[in-house]
């Protein structure tokens, strides 16, 4: 394994993953809430009433940042040459498919659930881990991607 010094960027990860911190606590010390994007997401599609508005902002933040970002520290070239455009959509139906089966996304129980101690979040983002390098392993053993 080879690091890409180029694109390296432990400090403006360390930040990202503190902001992250910061933006969950604050939303569940300020209103109770959990930070997790698919039940995010998911309460904009069911719009009840009086929930939408946060959510919305949440969401539009999380699109607007790097490019907030991008103003002030120029963003790696990102090439799509080896991305199958085909697999793209079902591959994010399975992500879609996937957090609903598991009751939540990396985000809720790898952020939230881990810091509220609970024990379904910890077994959770072990399979998240887990199956994750079982799909690197197949993509690049496998189908030679």
């Amino acid at each position: 394994m080879t690091i890409d010094w180029i694109n390296f960027t432990p400090w403006q990860s360390l930040a990202g993953g503190l902001l992250i911190g910061i933006a969950a606590s604050l939303l569940i010390l300020a209103d109770g809430r959990i930070a997790g994007i698919s039940g995010i997401i998911a309460g904009i599609l069911r719009a009840e009433k009086g929930e939408t508005w946060w959510r919305v902002a949440f969401v539009a933040g999380l699109a607007v940042s790097p490019w907030l970002y991008s103003l002030f520290i120029p963003l790696p070239e990102f090439h799509f040459d080896s991305v199958s455009w085909a697999l793209l959509g079902p591959a994010g139906l399975l992500v879609g498919f996937g957090s609903r089966l598991g009751s939540g996304c990396t985000s809720g129980h790898g952020v939230c659930g881990l810091s509220r101690l609970s024990k379904r979040s910890l077994v959770a983002t072990i399979l998240f881990i887990v199956f994750g390098a079982i799909t690197v392993w197949i993509v690049r053993h496998c189908l030679g991607v």
